[in-house]
């Protein structure tokens, strides 16, 4: 059967890319508070949207999970840094939880390194970044995180440089807290790092997953 357009295949898809790409130029408008708030969630929320309703599996479901908390953490950091640092803090874990569950059977040492450097070094930059402990505390689940994208059996080309992107925007996020806090690049950067990101790390599980035969290919 000749393939369908991606609109036609992945409509949660292209309406997940149309929010996030909009959402990028919106917030440097004049949008409304409220209405801004539900944009931008509504890029990572139509990614779980696509991972939950096309894919019936366990493991599919998780990464919705994982999804849907990251879209819940970026509304609630509009209002409540704390409450928004807790929900991506627990998509984190979902994330790690599916990450081991799919653990590579065999890593190089250099990609061992890596995950292990990540799994330190994040946290202790976000502490000299921030010189708050709760951050370097929610550091340290992101860079198990993204550690445990790296040593998983998931492509690296994707899930693994979409984790090390989603470091790199929240880094940015604590740099504009501190040292950066009068630059313009953690504003231009944060956004398209933490989406695409997210947008790699969903459309490569699932890809994987499917290539694995854990649903029918739609």
């Amino acid at each position: 059967m000749p393939k369908r357009a991606l609109i036609e295949k992945r409509p949660w898809l292209v309406a997940s890319l149309l929010a996030g790409v909009s959402y990028w130029l919106a917030a440097k408008g004049h949008v409304p508070g409220l209405w801004l708030i539900l944009w931008k969630g509504a890029g990572v929320a139509l990614l779980a949207a696509y991972a939950w309703a096309h894919h019936p599996s366990r493991n599919a479901h998780l990464i919705a999970l994982v999804m849907a908390l990251g879209a819940l953490g970026d509304m609630v950091l509009e209002v409540n840094f704390t409450g928004g640092a807790i929900a991506f803090l627990l998509g984190h874990l979902a994330a790690v939880s599916l990450y081991v569950k799919f653990r590579r059977t065999q890593s190089s040492g250099s990609q061992k390194v890596a995950a292990v450097t990540t799994l330190i070094a994040v946290p202790l930059i976000s502490y000299q970044l921030t010189g708050r402990p709760e951050v370097a505390l929610y550091a340290l689940s992101l860079g198990g995180m993204a550690a445990a994208a790296w040593l998983s059996s998931f492509p690296r080309y994707r899930v693994g440089i979409g984790a090390m992107m989603f470091v790199a925007s929240d880094l940015l996020i604590f740099a504009g807290m501190g040292s950066l806090a009068d630059n313009a690049i953690p504003g231009l950067l944060i956004w398209p790092l933490y989406y695409f990101g997210q947008f790699l790390i969903c459309t490569g599980v699932i890809t994987s997953l499917r290539a694995q035969g854990e649903f029918a290919k739609r």
